[in-house]
């Protein structure tokens, strides 16, 4: 009688099973889906984080409850949130699930737009002020693009997170490679391991290699030089002491 195959060798010939790839349930199909999910909890993030956080950084004002909101999303479990959704009128399908990664994903987002634009240097924004640009364009042409490697950072962490733990989906059949994981634990350890591995296996490439972004982040940010053009010779005020949890 053969000994039993380890739960790695089960992973490495599941993994080069054709059929697991390209059946309607396989691996690429699963990857589609798994992307689209998680790009668009990432993009309807960015649309209600970066305005908000540009803003109030702009302003100088709502540090504390910004963070404090951010943390509270950052609270909430999100495999409960992908269990009460589906029985509001939301109801089942993507939106649910879409909706719950994207409350996840606002901690950095937010965080990282106040914290990018308060870190401009004040000088640059009193000179611009000084040459009699509008709050909007003082946003749009200063604070904006040197507040950049702080945005694409939040971006980074943010749409890793989602990648993550979008797998959850699958516990209300929402989709994306946690289905694979699911069904292998369906299966049981002694047959199913191996889905189970090479499932988890594909969704820590997706989270590796998705993301774009400079490779020092984000365990460094960049600073960008002031535009010539409003540089200033005063001295720099004090930037309040926020930093993201």
């Amino acid at each position: 009688m053969s000994e039993p195959t380890s739960i790695w060798e089960q992973a490495y010939r599941w993994l080069n099973d054709p059929l697991n790839w390209t059946n309607p349930d396989g691996i690429l199909a699963r990857t589609v889906e798994h992307l689209w999910l998680s790009a668009a909890a990432v993009a309807l993030a960015v649309v209600v984080a970066w305005p908000i956080g540009i803003w109030l950084g702009h302003l100088g004002r709502g540090g504390d409850s910004l963070i404090a909101v951010a943390n509270l999303t950052r609270a909430i479990p999100t495999v409960a949130l992908l269990t009460i959704l589906p029985l509001t009128p939301i109801g089942f399908g993507p939106k649910p699930v879409i909706l719950a990664l994207a409350l996840f994903a606002l901690p950095p987002l937010l965080a990282n737009a106040y914290l990018g634009v308060r870190e401009v240097d004040p000088s640059v924004t009193d000179a611009a002020r000084g040459m009699g640009l509008s709050a909007r364009q003082t946003i749009f042409r200063v604070e904006l693009p040197l507040a950049v490697p702080y945005l694409a950072a939040g971006f980074r962490t943010a749409a890793v997170q989602v990648v993550a733990t979008a797998t959850l989906a699958a516990f209300v059949n929402g989709g994306g490679l946690g289905m694979i994981i699911s069904r292998g634990f369906g299966l049981g350890l002694a047959s199913g391991g191996g889905q189970v591995v090479a499932g988890a296996l594909v969704v820590i490439v997706l989270c590796v290699t998705a993301p774009p972004g400079d490779p020092r982040w984000p365990g460094h940010v960049r600073r960008w030089p002031a535009p010539a053009a409003v540089t200033s010779t005063r001295q720099p005020r004090q930037a309040p002491d926020l930093r993201c949890a």
